[in-house]
């Protein structure tokens, strides 16, 4: 698959005015965690350390799902499509709501669609084309074909189809669409997108749950929600993760246009989009503990390179260089004087006979490129059991993944006109 480009654009007159009237001063909308009460996934019987069980053992399949692939182009695969957070879309005239999930790794908006000739079971109805007043294929000839990297002609005619594969072998196969996309606010309003391109599903397998219907990709391809939306505003976007563990009934949310700029006390980073595979990619510098800064060293992908670290909002633990783990394991371990147990779940972490609030975890603070970002401490560890706490960064000899436990309770921000990404610690849940 060939780079993502950044070539910012709406397909068509009414999309980009239709988008600019729309995020005149931004809008936001519910970043639903899977494990949470507004989660179709949401079990009541299940403790909260269950579900945190859960959360790392997606982190460690998605993780797989991120190698390259030694074989051929390390960027053939996207990443594994079973990610911690859904977002609620609709699709059509009259509006078809559809639960999706909500990946910066993935370029493309697809759901299945009618005839399905092999597709994975969901709860709610497949989006049929027929019955949206606002439904167009797309064709082969046409440049909205090219905005997907893995579309082509149908071999029936002329028809614009999509095929994609994910790094857990998950595929979705379809055609290339537009139709009426749209979200609704925090404040309970509709923004609707007129003649967004979409994928069709009507061959989808592999991985994907029953309370899904499929993906809305929010990477930086010319495919995805964001870049789709269009306009200046179009470019800029944040998200404020609520952490794992809070009793607060509010939920992460997700905000574009001039409402996603940060105002506090913000630290700012390059973001590099010139890199293999749909992902924003950050320079890890170095981490320190308890002020002593160990520096990533190497030469290699895993080492001080521009790009060396994909942010994700999809993986919940922290992969970090083996080298460096190495020694900011060895520093966390001497800070903290509690019992050391045995992992329960990854068999590698560093874990603690601890509940509640670790006692004595050290000031951890995480070096971008011209971005120091100060940790709270259950960004850094997380309670596994009843009475075990883990750190939860992770050693890796393939892609480093900043993780989304390491991004809770700050807004986020990525702008995409200056290419840079925006840090602020923030209360997610106020």
């Amino acid at each position: 698959m060939a780079t993502p480009s950044l070539s910012w654009f709406c397909f068509v007159i009414l999309l980009c005015s239709a988008a600019a009237e729309a995020l005149e001063g931004g809008f936001s909308v519910e970043l639903i965690h899977r494990d949470s009460p507004k989660s179709p996934f949401y079990d009541p019987s299940e403790t909260p350390f269950q579900r945190a069980e859960k959360a790392v053992r997606r982190s460690i399949a998605r993780v797989r799902g991120l190698r390259s692939n030694d074989e051929g182009d390390p960027s053939a695969d996207i990443t594994r499509v079973d990610t911690d957070y859904l977002i609620n879309i609709t699709i059509g005239t009259p509006p078809m709501s559809i639960v999706a999930i909500a990946d910066t790794g993935s370029d493309l908006i697809w759901t299945q669609c009618p005839p399905c000739k092999n597709c994975f079971p969901q709860v709610a109805p497949w989006f049929n084309p027929r019955a949206s007043s606002t439904y167009a294929q797309v064709d082969c000839k046409s440049d909205k074909c090219k905005v997907f990297d893995q579309s082509n002609c149908s071999s029936q005619g002329s028809t614009c189809q999509y095929s994609v594969t994910y790094g857990d072998k998950s595929y979705s196969v379809g055609n290339i669409s537009t139709d009426t996309v749209g979200l609704t606010t925090l404040t309970g309003s509709a923004v609707t997108f007129p003649g967004m391109v979409f994928g069709c599903g009507f061959d989808n397998d592999g991985l994907f749950s029953i309370h899904t219907s499929g993906i809305v990709g929010l990477s930086p391809g010319d495919a995805s929600l964001v870049s789709q939306i269009g306009g200046d505003e179009g470019t800029l976007f944040s998200y404020c993760l609520v952490p794992f563990f809070s009793t607060s009934k509010s939920t992460s949310k997700l905000t574009f246009g001039s409402d996603a700029a940060l105002t506090g006390d913000v630290v700012t980073t390059p973001l590099i989009l010139n890199s293999p595979g749909p992902y924003y990619y950050l320079t890890l510098e170095g981490i320190s503990i308890n002020g002593k800064k160990f520096e990533v060293s190497g030469s290699s992908g895993l080492g001080a390179v521009p790009g060396n670290m994909v942010i994700d909002s999809g993986t919940t633990l922290t992969w970090l260089p083996s080298n460096l783990y190495g020694q900011i394991v060895q520093a966390v371990s001497e800070a903290i004087s509690l019992p050391i147990v045995t992992d329960p779940i990854a068999g590698n972490s560093l874990c603690y006979r601890s509940s509640g609030v670790l006692k004595g975890a050290p000031s951890i603070t995480v070096h971008f490129t011209d971005a120091d970002v100060v940790l709270n401490w259950y960004n850094a560890f997380f309670q596994f059991k009843e009475d075990i706490t883990c750190f939860s960064f992770l050693p890796t000899d393939d892609q480093p993944i900043y993780g989304n436990l390491a991004q809770m309770d700050f807004r986020i921000s990525y702008d995409l006109t200056l290419n840079n990404l925006n840090f602020e610690p923030f209360d997610c849940a106020a």
